[in-house]
């Protein structure tokens, strides 16, 4: 019977061989896999599913007892109380950090982010995540000593991906906006913490959420929420803040896409403007309607827009990234009731490129960091005045101004105190402040207290010439 068996097994392997082409065909002509999508890290915006339900109506609100401090001097929203990243001149600012350097009063631990803090009223307002509990969270907190007054939590699944949170919320005496890691929009009560209504930009108009999340911060002028959700058919929005009701939208032929730069008004000939970076170019909408002003090609990053445009005296425009995009300085020129936007000049990264932080314009100069992270300061005609030394570098910290100087934060946690001046680069003090790293949110000034956060830590620190 072996000998009978034996003469068969020539035959084996290629039998098996047919057997398993016919098993491989028959499962892929049957698998149900046909609607799977790869799914990249950082890449996560499918405007279905985990991203288009709006989870904030089913938060909690927890509240203390705890009852803030009246503190003087206010940084109300993204970049300060005007959104050009100057505050007011403290009463008593410390120039002297060898005898009286910038004074921890309270600290707090946080989810990790970039999300950058807005205050209003002796009270913090800040997104965090818990990552355990996966809860996204906006939170309240005294400026007099840290303790949180309340939180508005809610379910919210978001995998780290350089960080966690990135925005900062926006502030009026009776309510405070802020934008999530997904592109949903919450209005809370500014006092109470109340939950007031509430949209996913996602699933209401059409928005992806970008590569590494939102970054995009809310403003809100004259009762109005100004967005930019880069939807089918809604570029930018403007929702009634105490309502969420949409007052106006601009159209998106094009179908251009949210980026993490934030929207910016301006002023000229007559009409005031938000303007906007978007995936495929940058546009200026009538404050009054939304409608369409002048779009442009001219100025794009293909991997990341961060900085956000900067309107300057006489319709001037200041564009700036990283990633080898370099700077871009143009005109806003009038044509038959719209605009024009003519490019002036262009500037190589290693003359001018800010790869996060918007700079800062004053007396006909801006100052910023470049993609190389040293501090520099440029004529608004595209000359280098001054740039820090190659060993007094910032990296992607975040930087503010307040009279004559500048507070400048690195991506360690080093504090500098600058000399705004033109004059020449003066590094007049620095100490350290964290001790973590990505330190990139943005800093917020009130009064003479300072507040900065590295990648899981907030400090507040009291600036004043004690």
């Amino acid at each position: 019977m072996r000998g009978d068996w034996n003469k068969y097994l020539p035959y084996l392997p290629p039998l098996a061989a047919v057997l398993a082409a016919i098993a491989l065909g028959w499962w892929w002509s049957s698998r149900t896999d046909a609607g799977l999508v790869m799914r990249v890290p950082g890449r996560d915006a499918a405007p279905t599913g985990e991203h288009a339900a709006n989870p904030i109506p089913s938060g909690q609100l927890i509240a203390s007892d705890a009852r803030p401090e009246e503190l003087p001097g206010a940084w109300p929203q993204f970049r300060g109380p005007n959104r050009d990243g100057i505050a007011p001149p403290p009463d008593s600012l410390s120039r002297d950090w060898q005898g009286a350097p910038p004074r921890p009063l309270w600290s707090l631990d946080l989810g990790e982010g970039y999300a950058g803090p807005a205050i209003h009223r002796g009270r913090v307002y800040l997104w965090d995540y818990d990552a355990t509990a996966r809860r996204s969270a906006l939170r309240c907190l005294s400026l007099a000593d840290g303790r949180e007054l309340w939180r508005f939590s809610y379910p919210h699944f978001i995998k780290r991906n350089h960080g966690m949170t990135r925005t900062v919320p926006a502030l009026t005496d009776r309510w405070v906006v802020g934008l999530d890691s997904k592109c949903n929009v919450l209005c809370l009560d500014a006092i109470s913490g109340a939950l007031q209504w509430s949209r996913s930009l996602v699933h209401d108009f059409g928005a992806a959420v970008p590569d590494w999340y939102t970054g995009q911060c809310p403003l809100i002028e004259d009762g109005k929420l100004i967005l930019a959700p880069g939807g089918r058919d809604a570029l930018l929005i403007a929702l009634d803040a105490a309502t969420g009701k949409v007052l106006w939208r601009t159209p998106n032929p094009r179908g251009w896409k949210m980026t993490h730069s934030s929207i910016m008004p301006m002023e000229f000939a007559g009409r005031r403007l938000y303007l906007y970076c978007a995936s495929g170019g940058v546009v200026g909408v009538d404050a009054r309607d939304g409608a369409l002003l002048f779009e442009t090609s001219d100025w794009k990053i293909a991997i990341a827009t961060v900085p956000s445009p900067l309107p300057l005296p006489g319709g001037r425009i200041f564009f700036t990234g990283g990633y080898n995009a370099g700077s871009l300085m143009a005109q806003l020129e009038p044509a038959n009731g719209r605009f024009t936007l003519k490019t002036l000049f262009r500037l190589p990264p290693s003359v001018f490129g800010a790869t996060q932080h918007t700079p800062i314009f004053r007396d006909e100069h801006l100052y910023g960091v470049r993609a190389d992270g040293r501090f520099v300061c440029l004529t608004t005609d595209g000359k280098v005045v001054w740039a820090s030394g190659p060993a007094e570098t910032f990296g992607l910290g975040s930087f503010l101004m307040a009279g004559d100087v500048m507070f400048a934060l690195n991506d360690t946690g080093r504090l500098s105190l600058i000399a705004a001046t033109p004059a020449r680069w003066q590094h007049l003090a620095q100490t350290r402040v964290l001790h973590g790293r990505e330190s990139w949110a943005p800093m917020a000034l009130a009064g003479n207290r300072l507040l900065a956060r590295d990648l899981t830590r907030l400090v507040c620190l009291d600036v004043s010439a004690r």
